[in-house]
């Protein structure tokens, strides 16, 4: 099995490889060469759960690992539960939130995570590793709770200063030991930005074995796909077959890393009629949807700050999954932006109807709702426990929400992180100090 660099198809690299290194050169992502449908997805979907995770990823990994050893990656990464529990008669929500970190990236990290110190143990490699990231909300604590501890392994996060909400600060700024964490004086992008930046730096990158566990590392994008079939294995088990062609999935969209591993599941079999990318006022996507034009607007902050991003970095895969893959994009995938008014008034009404959502979950409920025919049936997804939002949710419901345990731990503590400029001189010295 080959993945190819996007920007230059004519790297060619393995799964270890392209985990290890993170991004292919000229800032490259790397991606799948060719793509197969599974044999017979109904019975995937008929599965116990880690059966299915390690038939799915199984797949799209060919022989790159073992299904002794993909078993053991999936039993230790992904051992929490899924939900996609009825909100309505038409919907369902697709909880992705009771990970250790309270959110979605708690698939990818975690696998991720696994995958390396897999790859490390196999080589018996004591050579450094720093795990570089940048967050918008949620990557920052899957990430660091992912390799807290772990020998070897330096993890750096970024995160614009003042721009995530204080319980998901805590959640990842106050581990310390082998957790760096830097709160950069500017937006998300130019935190990606900085990222990119040092693994152009040849004596940074060589020098502190970077790597990379945004969204762009494929070990965290083939680890998302696995939550879709589980969806569609709990429609299939309570609705039959019949029901599975009428789904319309909706995933709120940030970097695009979500919507990119959901397309992904439809290459591969999937039973799904169509995807919606709903974003927020950082509507690039839509845009371009609708234009053809590629014309990013610069940020702006919104209340739903895990997606504030205008220039998401997974896009251009799923342009690959038309262009390479035959995707038929066109039929798909639809894209719409939802506004902050009416993403609390999504919240109000989600909330009267007895299901209590964080603002990123309530405008995918939002976009779904507008878009949904009446023989259609949705699923949008829950990216992050409600709790991890207790500012909006106070402004918007005039509630205060019970902190679960991981949030109740750290509520207290001292934030460890150092400020520095949206510079890449700054944040090279701080990475040379290391």
């Amino acid at each position: 099995m080959n993945l190819i660099n996007i920007k230059h198809p004519q790297e060619k690299v393995s799964f270890r490889e392209a985990v290890t290194r993170g991004l292919g050169s000229d800032q490259g992502l790397y991606f799948f060469e060719h793509l197969t449908a599974l044999p017979d997805p109904l019975t995937v979907l008929r599965m116990d759960r880690e059966s299915r995770n390690v038939a799915v990823l199984g797949h799209l990994l060919g022989d790159e690992l073992d299904t002794e050893t993909l078993t053991t990656l999936v039993r230790s990464a992904l051992d929490f539960p899924v939900a996609c529990p009825r909100v309505s008669p038409q919907m369902r929500a697709l909880e992705l939130f009771h990970g250790p970190s309270l959110a979605f990236k708690d698939f990818g990290a975690r696998f991720m995570a696994r995958c390396l110190a897999h790859f490390r143990a196999e080589d018996s490699s004591d050579q450094p590793m720093t795990i570089l990231t940048a967050t918008s909300g949620d990557t920052g604590a899957a990430v660091a709770h992912a390799y807290h501890g772990q020998p070897g392994i330096r993890a750096v996060v970024l995160y614009p200063r003042g721009k995530i909400t204080p319980l998901q600060e805590k959640l990842f700024c106050t581990l310390g030991g082998n957790i760096t964490t830097l709160a950069v004086d500017s937006d998300f992008d130019c935190c990606q930005s900085l990222v990119k930046q040092a693994f152009d730096d040849v004596e940074i990158r060589e020098g502190l074995g970077l790597n990379s566990a945004n969204s762009i590392n494929i070990a965290r994008l083939v680890a998302q796909v696995t939550y879709y079939f589980d969806a569609a294995a709990q429609v299939l088990a309570e609705d039959g077959e019949a029901a599975l062609e009428r789904q319309v999935l909706c995933v709120p969209s940030g970097n695009f890393g979500n919507l990119t591993a959901g397309l992904l599941a439809l290459a591969i079999g999937l039973p799904c009629k169509r995807m919606i990318a709903a974003t927020n006022a950082n509507d690039t996507v839509p845009r371009y949807l609708a234009s053809g034009r590629w014309d990013p607007n610069p940020t702006q902050a919104t209340i739903t700050n895990a997606m504030d991003v205008s220039q998401p970095n997974n896009f251009p895969r799923v342009l690959e999954l038309g262009e390479r893959h035959g995707l038929d994009l066109a039929a798909l995938l639809s894209a719409c932006s939802v506004s902050d008014d009416d993403t609390a008034a999504a919240m109000r009404a989600l909330h009267q109807d007895g299901y209590l959502a964080d603002p990123h979950s309530a405008l995918a409920w939002k976009a779904l709702g507008e878009s949904l025919d009446e023989d259609e049936q949705g699923i949008f997804l829950c990216t992050a426990h409600p709790a991890k939002f207790l500012e909006v949710i106070r402004d918007v419901l005039e509630l205060d929400v019970p902190l679960p345990p991981a949030l109740a731990e750290v509520a207290d503590k001292e934030v460890l992180s150092d400020v520095i400029p949206g510079e890449f001189a700054a944040f090279r010295q701080k990475l040379l100090d290391l």
